[in-house]
């Protein structure tokens, strides 16, 4: 079953927006993901449980497009999706980021707390998570660091074949699996999704300076905080620093995940979440 797409008109421009599932409304979106109709192998997760809103950002996909750069950062992002939200008539969503979409998260956490009936945060962190973590990929010292960078600027290439581009899509993925062999195994979907280069860039620039841990306090919807125990992209220290710091949050740590436990224990993700929200009040 393919999502259902749609355009949303709000006061801060047009927004392109797929939908799937019946239940509870949750806002699934990504910093630099470009969806379609195909979905998205994270935001599936939540799709016999929930009304699902996988939302392409500002310069995603047919979303609306920067006018200033400023207008891609993280909290500008926020304030679209409050926009989207309104738009679409729902009076308070369940927000589920992943990665990059989980530091989103957080910001909307802190500035939106009471428009957010639950927060999920899945191998995500609070603040910039490379310099002082040589477990982090994104770390110079980490021995996989070079070939990290070098698909990420191969993907960025305009020049590039969709062949290739999907090659280096799968290998870059394999470095972040706790057993890369079975990649055909969590990756059999017929899913597939770009990255906005402009969005990307911007992030890397915005992510040197970000740091939201002396405001997680702030945040008072129920987080639940997901993580891998062998993390290479947002290593687990950084989830446990939000569990600590955002009041209430509870952490579940998946002892055979790296940076997917949505696909490498799936079932105790999805049994994972349904007890937590099945325990909201």
């Amino acid at each position: 079953m393919t999502w259902e797409r749609m355009m949303v008109v709000t006061s801060r421009g047009e927004f392109e927006v797929f939908a799937k599932g019946n239940g509870e409304a949750l806002c699934v979106t990504h910093i630099y993901s470009e969806f379609n109709q195909s979905g998205d192998y994270f935001a599936e997760a939540f799709t016999e449980t929930n009304r699902v809103y996988l939302v392409n950002l500002r310069e995603a996909g047919n979303s609306e497009k920067a006018q200033r750069p400023y207008e891609l950062s993280m909290l500008e992002s926020v304030f679209d999706l409050e926009a989207i939200r309104i738009a679409l008539g729902v009076e308070q969503w369940g927000f589920a980021g992943h990665s990059t979409g989980g530091m989103l998260g957080v910001v909307y956490g802190i500035y939106f707390s009471a428009h957010l009936r639950y927060m999920v945060i899945a191998g995500a962190a609070a603040r910039e998570y490379m310099t002082f973590s040589k477990d982090c990929i994104y770390n110079h010292e980490h021995p996989q660091f070079s070939r990290m960078q070098e698909l990420i600027e191969n993907l960025k290439s305009p020049e590039a074949t969709e062949r290739q581009k999907q090659q280096w899509k799968i290998e870059r993925i394999k470095l972040s699996l706790a057993d890369p062999n079975n990649y055909d195994i969590y990756f059999s979907s017929p899913i597939t999704k770009k990255m906005s280069a402009i969005r990307m860039n911007f992030f890397n620039r915005e992510l040197q300076l970000f740091d939201t841990t002396r405001k997680l306090q702030l945040i008072t919807t129920p987080t639940l905080v997901m993580c891998g125990r062998h993390d290479v992209q947002c290593p687990l220290i950084y989830s446990q620093e939000m569990a600590e710091l955002i009041p209430g949050a509870q952490l579940a740590i998946f002892e055979n995940s790296n940076h997917y436990p949505f696909l490498e224990e799936k079932p105790r993700f999805h049994q994972v979440y349904k007890d937590y929200i099945d325990g909201l009040t």
